[in-house]
């Protein structure tokens, strides 16, 4: 994605809304995740278990990827200030 063709004001929208799924995503992975192993661990249906827990991991490995156009912005407004 190309940073340098969108205003300031735009990047910091951006940014908002980025930190916002972002942080959304995690906290909602990792209580899919939480309740999956729990579920594993205690329960008598694992099948139903093991399929929230396919469902989280793929849904984390987004997470990455949310967090390093995070970076990318932030350094875009750093450099854009000096």
């Amino acid at each position: 994605m190309d940073f340098s063709s969108k205003s300031t004001s735009e990047l910091k929208e951006t940014l908002r809304m980025l930190k916002i799924v972002a942080y959304s995503l995690t906290t909602i992975v990792f209580l899919l995740l939480a309740i999956t192993i729990y579920g594993l661990l205690f329960k008598e249906n694992s099948k139903t278990f093991l399929a929230l827990l396919v469902v989280g991991l793929s849904c984390s490995a987004i997470l990455p990827l949310q967090f390093s156009s995070l970076k990318k912005i932030k350094d875009e407004i750093k450099s854009r200030e000096q």
